[in-house]
């Protein structure tokens, strides 16, 4: 099986890399793949601009792929700031 890390970053591909190093498949990155998309994260959350993300890159291989998107969601902010969390 084959899996796709629907990330630029290569920090996080390294982290997802080591955790999913036990289970057997082979993870590609998008240095696999020729033209890989940029995908705009226009999600209001964090979950919404990880499914943006992993239906993006899908779309563009056609194998699954894993996704995901960080940022600080503080209660005594309301949840904020979130999607905004680099911009702080």
């Amino acid at each position: 099986m084959q899996l796709v890390l629907a990330t630029n970053n290569k920090d996080k591909i390294k982290e997802m890399k080591q955790l999913l190093d036990d289970l057997p498949i082979t993870i590609m990155t998008r240095d696999d793949f020729l033209e890989f998309p940029d995908v705009e994260e226009t999600g209001t959350t964090l979950e919404e601009n990880s499914l943006l993300k992993a239906k993006a890159i899908f779309d563009f291989t056609g194998l699954p792929a894993l996704a995901d998107d960080t940022g600080l969601e503080v209660d005594a902010l309301d949840g904020a700031p979130g999607v905004y969390s680099s911009r702080y």
